[in-house]
């Protein structure tokens, strides 16, 4: 018998030779990373916004099980591909670690940022090694979403704050204008008839709309086959996160400017973002439920089914919660 067909069928365990290697593989670059991981776990359990990054494993895991009956093991190749992510993973552990032996010390999230991107570029490469480029392909999607255990440095943080703090600010002037509401706006200050208020950094609802775009994400994945209508439902988070900001810095406004003003001192200030991150999931789903069906109707036309995706359109032919968001 041929010693390399040994090498990819499965024994008796029902674990193959190139699973063991990438998990003897993940193993050591885990034990290798142990430090900054650590440090990754501690900084998801302190700040909100990288919360997400101890769910993402287990979302990954579950789509690779999802695809596991695609995969060919038995004939699996290695790739030479992988030299590219393994060679870069290397360049910035190593990089990192020179730097910080000469005196760097960068905010923790930089540091993270730098070092996690390191450990995931080397396990992408380790999986185009053991599992080959075949099979990776067909793990593409968890792959990607794997790449959110990376932290956002300082400075991408700050300008997405900046960028949904005005503009939701510029939603939220939309609305009192719809309303007739009198007020003189001052860039992120509006004075209201007895009180003025700010819309500040924590106002920007950045956890919430990173949050419904990792959704977005895994739902146009689930339950879509179009890429232009994948790419509809991911980007169509922008703005409705600029809207679901804006309304609730309007009606925060509202009520304390006309019912009551100790309500911007209420829990529907301080802890009312998962309240308004639900509601903006009600026109999420619409969205979602709409391009569905519509795709079930074209499926339908062409003679295929749901479960089929549309030739033309996979061609690319072109047919066809969080703590801020209200005023500070």
């Amino acid at each position: 018998m041929n010693p390399k067909s040994i090498q990819g069928t499965a024994r008796p365990g029902g674990t193959t030779r190139p699973v063991r290697g990438l998990l003897a593989f993940a193993v050591v670059l885990v034990l290798g990373f142990s430090l900054p991981l650590l440090d990754l776990v501690r900084l998801a359990l302190k700040e909100d916004l990288f919360s997400h990054v101890l769910l993402i494993p287990f979302i990954a895991g579950y789509l690779v099980w999802l695809e596991r009956g695609k995969l060919d093991l038995a004939s699996a190749q290695r790739c030479s591909g992988a030299v590219i992510p393994l060679l870069l993973g290397l360049t910035l552990a190593g990089m990192g670690c020179f730097r910080l032996a000469r005196g760097w010390r960068p905010p923790l999230e930089d540091y993270l940022a730098w070092m996690t991107f390191a450990f995931y570029s080397l396990l992408v490469g380790g999986g185009l090694l053991f599992l080959g480029g075949r099979n990776m392909r067909v793990l593409a999607f968890p792959a990607a979403v794997l790449v959110f255990i990376v932290p956002f440095p300082v400075a991408v943080t700050k300008a997405l704050e900046w960028f949904f703090q005005h503009t939701s600010a510029d939603a939220a002037h939309a609305l009192f204008g719809l309303v007739g509401q009198t007020l003189l706006r001052e860039g992120l200050m509006f004075h209201l008839p007895g009180m003025s208020i700010e819309v500040a950094e924590e106002c920007s609802g950045i956890r919430s709309s990173l949050v419904l775009f990792i959704t977005s994400l895994l739902a146009g994945h689930l339950f879509l086959r179009s890429p232009w209508r994948r790419a509809a439902l991911a980007l169509a988070v922008i703005p409705l996160g600029i809207i679901r900001n804006g309304f609730r810095i309007f009606t925060i406004a509202m009520l304390s400017s006309h019912v009551d003003p100790d309500i911007i001192r209420s829990p529907l200030h301080k802890r009312g973002g998962p309240l308004f991150f639900l509601l903006s999931l009600v026109p999420f789903f619409l969205l979602l439920v709409w391009l569905r069906k519509s795709e079930q109707r074209r499926l339908e036309a062409a003679g295929g089914d749901a479960t089929t995706p549309a030739p033309a359109e996979t061609a690319g032919s072109g047919s066809d919660p969080d703590a801020g968001g209200a005023p500070a």
